[in-house]
């Protein structure tokens, strides 16, 4: 399979230069066209993609090398730009900054070469003139795998500044591709973990996105762009697909023992478990079986997913369901299996503490033994409370907000058997928060996390995995397999 789709990486020297203002303007412009754009972030973040998918449409997705291995940033790629005439990636911090320690791992500069797609690099040049140009042409040479075909300038003070920096950038080789005036601004709050979600300023969002494409069609020579996106370099490799990374992962091992049940008969054979089809819901010998029903966190406090759960959950057979915590007082009926996934919480502390009747079916789902997956957000719901404000209780831990922001990637290693994994699973993650849940652990730990100092964390309870750290199950899909099968069974 060839995979041609155009395509642009947009970067930056450093953070705050104007990656997300360009990326998500520019896919903004580009789908007034009528052009179908896929939208995608390099990295773990989460909030970005929300306002990319409002720009186009279509659903924000995540390449992140570290998470999910490089060997699948062209799938993933080709799996959400199917049938689109343009792919806009939004970069991470720095061109060529990535995972600490591990040289280009998860950096822009490693997806970009990746997907063979040039880069255009947004430069913040409120401060300089002439300089821009050794600055361009320093990112634009370090690695000469790296296609730096184009600059849009961004907080450019004058007609003036501006003619000094096309002038500089003309001996440079790299063209300029935008202006953005320093006087625009474009109404994107933000608190302590980045930019507040479109879910929770969805009217306002909108209007945001908005003055970021108005602000990118004023500034920026769209036809070149997309000219330049169009010279991308063929891929060859087949698109990233749910139900046949289900079908090629292990087969889930049998369940284990809840606390409290009695322990297996050493003479009892365990029945092999059958082959599945590819849709996951033929058995063979039985039939047609049932698709449990898997309800997922979602609403103003719980906004932090990737697409690909959803839908390898329900490529491994599951019927998936969103309820929001913060005005639905039951949980869907039929509910089987329960994904709390990550957000704030602590934001929503008052109201989510005040909706009584969903804390109390969430407890009774989770003591009677149901799998429920839980990261970040999800771990502080299920906490006795947050701040003093009660939660659910599943947990015997209280949450706190702290000052000190945990912020990176984990190499881990499930500790105990869980409703996601079997003990000694490796997988990487990500953490990002401000509050801290005292004790960190359980007597069952979720994780055994090796940087940036040995520890384990998280809780492994009756079917209830909660865990401060957010995975990316595409890297396992025996992850959502597992956890479909439990919800069967139990």
């Amino acid at each position: 399979m060839v995979i041609s789709v155009p395509r642009l990486v947009i970067a930056a020297p450093s953070s705050g230069s104007g990656k997300t203002t360009v990326a998500t303007g520019l896919m903004a412009a580009f789908a007034s066209r009528g052009l179908a754009v896929s939208p995608h972030k390099v990295g773990p973040d989460y909030i970005d993609p929300g306002y990319h998918a409002l720009a186009t449409g279509r659903v924000g997705r995540n390449l992140d090398a570290y998470l999910c291995g490089t060997e699948l940033i062209a799938p993933l790629f080709a799996h959400g730009a199917h049938g689109c005439d343009l792919s806009v990636v939004e970069g991470v911090m720095g061109l060529y900054d990535g995972a600490a320690g591990e040289g280009e791992l998860a950096s822009t500069a490693q997806v970009a070469k990746l997907l063979r797609a040039p880069v255009v690099l947004v430069v913040d040049a409120s401060s300089q003139s002439r300089s821009v140009a050794a600055l361009v042409h320093g990112f634009a040479s370090w690695d000469p795998e790296v296609r730096v075909s184009g600059v849009i300038l961004n907080k450019v003070g004058s007609s003036r500044h501006e003619e000094m920096l096309r002038e500089a950038l003309d001996e440079s080789g790299v063209p300029v591709l935008g202006c953005l005036r320093r006087a625009a601004q474009v109404d994107t709050p933000a608190r302590h973990l980045g930019l507040v979600p479109v879910a929770e300023r969805r009217s306002d969002a909108v209007d945001a996105v908005g003055a970021m494409a108005e602000q990118v069609r004023r500034g920026c020579d769209l036809d070149a762009l997309y000219a330049l996106a169009r010279g991308a370099g063929e891929l060859s490799g087949a698109a990233w697909d749910a139900a046949a990374a289900v079908v090629s992962s292990p087969p889930p091992p049998l369940p284990v023992p809840t606390l409290g049940a009695a322990p297996p008969d050493p003479r009892h054979r365990p029945e092999r478990p059958r082959p599945q089809t590819p849709d996951g819901l033929k058995d063979r010998g039985s039939g047609l079986r049932a698709a449990p029903r898997i309800a997922v966190a979602g609403g103003a406090a719980f906004t932090f997913s990737y697409a690909e759960h959803a839908e390898l959950l329900t490529a491994a057979g599951a019927e998936v369901v969103t309820f929001d915590p913060l005005r639905d007082e039951q949980l869907p009926d039929g509910t089987r299996g329960l994904v709390i996934g990550g957000g704030f919480p602590e934001v929503y502390a008052p109201e989510l503490s005040a909706n009584e009747p969903l804390r109390k079916a969430v407890a009774e789902l989770a003591f009677g033994g149901a799998p429920v997956a839980a990261e970040c957000a999800g771990l502080l719901y299920l906490s006795r409370d947050i701040d003093g404000q009660p939660m659910c209780g599943v947990l015997d831990v209280s949450a706190r907000m702290s000052e000190r922001l945990t912020l990176g990637y984990r190499d881990a290693v499930a500790v105990s058997d869980s409703a996601l994994a079997v003990a000694g699973t490796r997988m990487r993650g990500h953490e990002f928060h401000r509050t801290v849940v005292e004790p960190g652990a359980g007597a069952a730990p979720a994780w055994g996390v090796r940087a940036p100092e040995r520890r384990v964390e998280g809780f492994v309870q009756q079917g209830v995995h909660a865990s401060y750290l957010h995975t990316h199950w595409a890297s396992r899909p025996g992850v959502a397999r597992r956890f479909v099968e439990r919800c069967r069974t139990s």
